[in-house]
């Protein structure tokens, strides 16, 4: 079967990360051709918490935290969840986390990080601009809520490290909760309000919004389920389950929670494990939340949209092909009952997402190994929509042999 004719770039996959690519690329007048087997956003980037988090710069993995595993574990519904006949398969991804977690280790990925965020700030703030879209932005803040002085107290060194990287907030005492957010339960002690903090009015359609632009900058798309992406002469040959071929001078890998099983097809094997994501979203007017809450030892955010109130989080490490257990964003919808008394839970939108994580909390931007026709954009975790605009635009300027803005030596897929 003949190959079709070749974009100067291939990008597989159409989350927020794709399509934040194909428009930094369809700028610099290059030929784009996204492949996705759904449409634009139309999976984990369409249900995501709708932050743009740029002062979480924490990776997830810290000294201790490995032994909190077990205590996790003991509920089924609470914070972390791993299906007894899956954990075999997640020890290794485990013991990396693990490994992630000691102090030198941790260091770098918080400088990695912070640095990647004050770069998609930047990188947002530009695409937003040149793409229409800013008034999809809301800057709110968010409120961290705590249940008890321990629970604050156990908080505090995550901000002092944030200290070092200039980011604002403001511990709130109990009797000022309500200015920040009314109808709250009494049960919250304390608070802690980041000014810098921001949410969009809803990631599906800032995602669809930002492709239009890339549409105009001339990218195309062809909706497919790619099977293979394979090296043909100086080419990649992307071939769909559909049946089509195309042949393109570079390709993009930004295919979520799918993308190291295209990287192996290049050599490179990256531990990227699938944190899945639960939430409902009730209809507009189930509760008057003002700004994203945070309950971090729950593991999960409210979070006013135009289309809604989204209540999700929660992590289940569980692989791909689980089905979904909605007993988890039934739980949380019950734990927002609690905390919003009068909250109106009717009617509400069940969804699970897939979440392309890595130990280091730390994305894949660069090269694949040995190859300078081929680039990843992948594994980034619960951020994917904060991070996607810079992943773009660094994966933009690999693309066209310029210096990337920022180190890329702490994403590289070859640090495994």
């Amino acid at each position: 079967m003949s190959a079709e004719a070749a974009p100067d770039i291939a990008i597989i996959g159409a989350g927020i990360v794709g399509i934040a690519a194909a428009a930094h690329l369809a700028e610099a007048g290059l030929a784009v051709t996204v492949f996705d087997r759904s449409g634009v956003c139309e999976e984990t980037s369409s249900g995501n918490a709708a932050a743009f988090a740029f002062s979480d710069v924490l990776p997830l993995a810290h000294k201790g935290m490995i032994a909190q595993v077990p205590k996790w574990l003991a509920d089924p519904l609470g914070l972390l969840a791993i299906p007894p006949a899956y954990f075999p398969q997640l020890l290794p991804w485990l013991y990396r986390f693990w490994r992630a977690g000691a102090a030198a280790n941790y260091e770098s990925a918080l400088a990695a990080q912070a640095g990647l965020m004050k770069f998609a700030e930047a990188a947002w703030a530009g695409l937003m601009a040149r793409s229409g879209t800013r008034d999809m932005l809301r800057e709110d803040g968010s409120l961290e809520l705590y249940e008890s002085e321990a629970e604050f107290q156990a908080s505090l060194p995550g901000w002092a490290a944030r200290d070092r990287f200039g980011i604002e907030y403001q511990h709130v005492a109990k009797d000022e909760l309500p200015g920040l957010q009314a109808g709250l339960s009494p049960r919250f002690v304390r608070g802690t309000f980041v000014p810098g903090w921001k949410t969009v009015a809803d990631p599906k359609l800032l995602g669809k919004a930002i492709w239009r632009y890339a549409e105009q900058c001339g990218a195309k798309f062809v909706q497919g389920d790619v099977a293979l992406a394979r090296r043909a002469n100086d080419r990649i040959a992307i071939q769909l389950k559909q049946g089509r071929t195309f042949l393109a001078r570079k390709v993009v890998i930004a295919a979520g929670a799918w993308s190291h099983l295209l990287a192996q097809q290049f050599g490179d094997r990256i531990p990227l494990e699938t944190e899945r994501g639960y939430n409902t979203t009730l209809p507009v007017g189930a509760f008057d939340v003002r700004r994203q809450l945070i309950f971090s030892r729950h593991s999960f955010v409210i979070t006013p949209l135009s289309t809604g109130l989204r209540i999700g989080g929660a992590v289940e490490l569980g692989g791909l092909k689980r089905p979904p257990n909605f007993a988890r964003s039934q739980a949380m919808l019950q734990k927002a009952q609690d905390f919003l008394p009068g909250l109106d839970a009717a009617n509400g939108r069940e969804w699970m997402g897939y979440r392309p994580s890595l130990p280091d909390s730390l994305p894949v931007i660069g090269r694949a190994r040995g190859r300078d026709n081929v680039f990843y954009a992948f594994g980034h975790g619960h951020l994917g929509l904060t991070q996607s605009a810079a992943t773009g635009a660094l994966i933009r300027d690999l693309v066209l042999g310029h210096a990337p803005a920022i180190d890329l030596s702490p994403f590289s897929a070859q640090r495994f």
